[in-house]
């Protein structure tokens, strides 16, 4: 991001605010007049929220935030995760779709190709988690007129699965039933008799897969330009960009809960270890 060079330049610090607000309210209200202690106009609120959009979707921030398990012990540890979870081996996420509504594109940007089956201008993104809710991969590239199964059919993931799998390595992922059903895509048996093994099959499925709605539920709540009812007003590719973008900041957060989480954990830890050993010695005092 560009280093203020006058007094008058706003400052690193107020940009970033000006667009973690944006992200999260998906409102410029709040921002022009001076929230953070100092003058915004909307222009430069505006100048803000793509300088820091950019900023989120360099190549080295998205690799670092954003990845899919490329090694053996990545996907084992995710697998592990699942099956403690869920009970369900071999899972290396969860694929689903969600529609992040954006303003009518022109006809030179091809607004028929964002205009969902909803009835309004999106586009359709491919979000695939953990088990922890952590975004491994995400596609926003596609308009909303799209259907799942194509934006995943278009998806490199998709050939990576598949090249593991010819390697004899068995991983899948878990997703609805608008995707097909492959060896490295397991969806829910519809209609299967109350009792039988698919039934179980199918109950253990949806309720692994809904950690893909989770994650969606989540990302969407915390960063509430994404919302239906906000409506990106920018043109496709900085719509898709502020969607990259909110998946970063998501598993920012993520990791920082997992830590804290740890940390509350290895604070528990100590604090039983200490009770022990204060009744052990209590009940030592008077020995010897």
């Amino acid at each position: 991001m560009p280093t203020p060079k006058r007094r008058s330049d706003i400052s690193s610090k107020y940009k970033i605010l000006a667009a973690l607000s944006f992200f999260a309210t998906g409102s410029y209200q709040r921002l022009v007049g001076g929230t953070y202690g100092t003058l915004m106009s909307q222009q430069s609120v505006s100048r803000a929220i793509k300088e820091v959009t950019a900023a989120l979707n360099h190549h080295y921030v998205q690799k670092q935030w954003i990845r899919f398990p490329q090694t053996r012990q990545e996907r084992d540890a995710i697998k592990t995760r699942f099956y403690e979870k869920y009970r369900i081996p071999s899972v290396l996420g969860c694929i689903d779709g969600t529609h992040v509504a954006i303003i009518k594109p022109t006809i030179r940007e091809h607004e028929e190709r964002y205009f969902n089956r909803k009835h309004f201008h999106s586009r359709n993104v491919m979000i695939i988690c953990d088990a922890d809710l952590k975004i491994l991969s995400v596609d926003a590239s596609i308009g909303g007129a799209s259907h799942d199964s194509f934006v995943w059919n278009q998806s490199p993931v998709k050939q990576h699965l598949i090249d593991l799998n010819s390697n004899n390595e068995d991983v899948f992922l878990l997703g609805d039933s608008g995707y097909a059903q492959r060896e490295y895509m397991m969806t829910p048996i519809l209609g299967a008799g109350v009792g039988s093994p698919e039934e179980y099959y199918t109950k253990l499925h949806c309720s692994a897969r809904n950690t893909v709605e989770r994650t969606i539920g989540v990302l969407k709540n915390r960063w509430r330009c994404l919302l239906g009812h906000r409506v990106l007003h920018y043109n496709p590719n900085m719509a898709a960009q502020i969607i990259n973008a909110c998946c970063v900041l998501h598993n920012m957060c993520i990791n920082r809960e997992s830590s804290s989480r740890a940390s509350a954990a290895e604070l528990r830890r100590g604090i039983e270890k200490r009770a022990a050993l204060v009744w052990q010695l209590w009940a030592s005092r008077n020995i010897g």
